[in-house]
């Protein structure tokens, strides 16, 4: 599970961290969206203000290139855990769709609680601890982050 701030790093820093962790989680995972995680990117990416940086083409090419690889999770199940709720539908995507890890570049007050959440290179971390039902606290973190079922 990737979410909007590191899709959008990704094709605006293609050499930066984000970029790196997620080639490496595309590599060796499947990217799990709903209809509303893989419209996010797309609306945001919309806005006049990266036409200085990547071309509206690029930006269209690269929401296509995301549908393709990417798997919907149909959301039956919601959380509402977030401080801010617009995050919750980035929890309910990895619920729904038992995702292993996710991938944020979003510092919160919760950033130091985990050990293995790295700030500095997300892509160090393997696939999350399971059998866990309380993702509460996996909000407003930085790297790859677990349990998350």
């Amino acid at each position: 599970m990737l979410n909007t701030n590191t899709l959008i790093s990704r094709l605006l820093t293609p050499g930066g961290v984000p970029a790196r962790a997620v080639d490496r989680a595309l590599t060796s995972g499947t990217l799990l969206v709903s209809k509303e995680t893989m419209n996010e990117p797309a609306r945001v990416l919309d806005r006049p203000k990266f036409d200085p940086y990547v071309t509206r083409e690029e930006r269209q090419r690269f929401i296509k290139l995301l549908g393709g690889v990417a798997r919907m999770v149909p959301i039956v199940r919601e959380a509402h855990v977030c401080r801010d709720p617009k995050d919750d539908m980035f929890l309910d995507v990895a619920l729904n769709g038992e995702a292993e890890a996710i991938i944020t570049g979003v510092v919160g007050q919760a950033a130091n609680e985990r050990p293995e959440a790295d700030a500095l290179d997300p892509t160090l971390h393997g696939p999350a601890a399971r059998g866990h039902d309380d993702v509460s606290g996996m909000c407003g973190r930085f790297g790859v982050h677990g349990p998350l079922s």
